[in-house]
């Protein structure tokens, strides 16, 4: 296994630890790609129109990530990612 598959199996995981209490809150966090060290993720249900998805995304997601995987040096919205237009 090379070592981007490791470290998106890794992401992949942490992420599933982390699902539970997003899904308490009636949201969900899922998993579209990693590139350039950043994380891209899709937020569902209540978590899409929530006022506390940046908090969310950085004070969480993004904290637990930065330090259970190495390599990762942010996470994003899927929507905030650079098109190649």
């Amino acid at each position: 296994m090379d070592e981007y598959t490791k470290t998106v199996e890794l992401i992949k995981n942490t992420l599933e630890k982390i699902r539970p209490f997003i899904n308490r809150d009636g949201g969900d966090v899922i998993f579209d790609s990693f590139e350039d060290g950043i994380v891209y993720v899709n937020m569902l249900g209540a978590c899409q129109d929530c006022m506390m998805l940046d908090s969310t995304l950085t004070d969480g997601i993004e904290v637990i990530l930065l330090e259970e995987v190495p390599g990762v040096l942010g996470v994003k919205l899927v929507k905030d990612k650079p098109t190649n237009d």
